[in-house]
């Protein structure tokens, strides 16, 4: 997902920059100025600072718990608290399992990661066995 949201933030970048000093190449009845320019350009940092605010996921695993941050902030979850670790067929992330069906979303790993993300759910489940977490084989 990183890999991919560079290559966006550089296609964004690239055509609100070309864009931005190009806006007054002919004469169109309004008055362009350096500060209409940056101002296009502008938005393009901002839209590629939203972009790279997605790539902001991480799971860390240890022995008090599970670390999910998926957008603003990140949360500690005990394994007492956890009831297990799935992958649900037909969505894009996994998901951490807490009782009485709740769950949340690890966006840290997402299906388009492929054997990547295959990898990081036995690496998850792994290090939950090795701290007493042996309920996370769902």
């Amino acid at each position: 997902m990183r890999r991919v949201a560079w290559i966006v933030i550089a296609i964004v970048m690239v055509i609100h920059i070309v864009f931005g000093l190009l806006l007054n190449i002919s004469y169109t009845g309004v008055n362009i100025d350096w500060s209409d320019k940056l101002a296009l350009i502008g938005v393009g940092v901002v839209i590629s600072c939203v972009i790279l605010f997605l790539t902001r996921a991480r799971l860390r695993v240890g022995p008090q718990g599970i670390g999910v941050l998926n957008l603003v902030s990140e949360r500690v979850f005990g394994w007492d608290e956890v009831v297990g670790v799935e992958y649900p067929e037909n969505w894009f992330c996994a998901r951490l399992l807490f009782p009485h069906d709740e769950h949340i979303p690890i966006m840290a790993i997402q299906a388009r990661d492929g054997d990547r993300a295959v990898t990081a759910m036995q690496e998850v489940r792994r290090l939950g066995e090795k701290y007493t977490a042996p309920n996370l084989d769902t």
